[in-house]
């Protein structure tokens, strides 16, 4: 059903997908789990190792749940699931069960506790091994405009400990 890939091997096709349509970004922590629709990731190469790193403001109940765990997954869809991305935007974990709501399978992630979504083409297993609070007084002026509310960004870096796709 899946096959292992390096995380490098379709890294562009990935934040394509990601900046077009978005992606779900997972989390599970003692039995809870969410998902939310992110548009903004990167792919890259820290510390000696393939890292992912995602944002999530505050305001999010993914965040206060990936405050707590220690990793998290991203599922990107590549053709299919456009409802259930706009769904999983707009609408708050803390109120609704995301996963049933939207016919999503929340399948258990091979390398981490963050289950990741079944029906997605490709998907990333990532470890926490940083993160980062937005200092807005260093926010150059071009990037202000995507704070309107002041509802800053915590940067997570995820070490990508498995990636793999659908067959």
């Amino acid at each position: 059903m899946f096959r292992d890939i390096p995380y490098d091997t379709k890294i562009q096709q990935a934040i394509n997908a990601i900046s077009s349509n978005g992606a779900f970004l997972t989390v599970g922590h003692n039995g809870t789990k969410n998902t939310m629709t992110i548009g903004w990731a990167s792919i890259g190469f820290f510390w000696g190792k393939p890292i992912m790193t995602v944002a999530v403001r505050d305001s999010r109940y993914t965040y206060e749940l990936i405050e707590k765990a220690a990793d998290f997954t991203v599922s990107i869809p590549f053709e299919a699931l456009q409802e259930a991305l706009h769904f999983c935007g707009t609408k708050s974990g803390r109120d609704r069960d995301k996963f049933t709501e939207c016919g999503l399978t929340a399948q258990p992630g091979r390398r981490v506790n963050s289950p990741v979504i079944a029906e997605c083409d490709l998907h990333y297993e990532c470890q926490i091994v940083f993160k980062t609070k937005m200092n807005p007084d260093l926010l150059a002026e071009s990037c202000q405009k995507w704070y309107p509310k002041k509802d800053y960004h915590t940067f997570y870096f995820g070490e990508i400990v498995a990636c793999y796709e659908r067959e």
